[in-house]
């Protein structure tokens, strides 16, 4: 018995219009169906609801509720804004430049080109302030992942028992750090 794959991912949103509008615009995603319910299926309170799907491509569902009658969204005051994000893979590093040059022309602040390596990525914020990241393979992808893969639970063991960075796979950002 295994999970096959993710259905969706599903996060709240601050105006339902406004978000499938900016995914549509920015990330070229197709607006799929939508939800309204006046009672949560679930649970069945009464609590209105609209529920928006976008299509992310190779088959990955992204959805959005807006609870009007719900405090103002919020983030946990605890965790970084950096560490909570969406990752989406495009092709390749032509594209990942295109998309910046078009998010960066439509008015919004984009971070990197961030070099991890294994992959490279830009970031940036959708309209309800949840971090987007657009990740596109490295050349060497595949032999990268497969030597970090080989020190994965000696990191993950060394991790648990001291809460510092294990260097297993230091190499990884080797020539990052040489340039500071």
């Amino acid at each position: 018995m295994k999970v096959e794959n993710i259905h969706h991912v599903a996060y709240r949103c601050k105006d339902a219009k406004e978000t499938v509008e900016w995914y549509t615009s920015n990330l070229n995603m197709e607006y799929m169906l939508a939800f309204a319910e006046d009672h949560v299926p679930s649970t069945h309170e009464p609590d209105p609801y609209m529920h928006v799907f976008l299509d992310a491509g190779g088959g990955n569902v992204l959805a959005f509720f807006e609870l009007p009658t719900k405090p103002a969204m919020g983030r946990d005051p605890n965790t970084p804004p950096w560490v909570q994000h969406l990752a989406f893979k495009v092709k390749d590093r032509d594209t990942l430049l295109a998309f910046r040059e078009k998010l960066e022309a439509n008015g919004i602040e984009v971070l990197g080109v961030t070099d991890h390596s294994l992959f490279h990525s830009i970031y940036f914020f959708d309209p309800n302030g949840h971090r987007i990241e657009l990740a596109c393979p490295d050349p060497r992808e595949e032999e990268l992942a497969k030597k970090a893969a080989e020190v994965k639970w000696e990191m993950l063991e060394e991790w648990t028992k001291t809460k510092r960075a294990p260097r297993h796979a230091a190499w990884l950002h080797a020539n990052e750090f040489e340039k500071l």
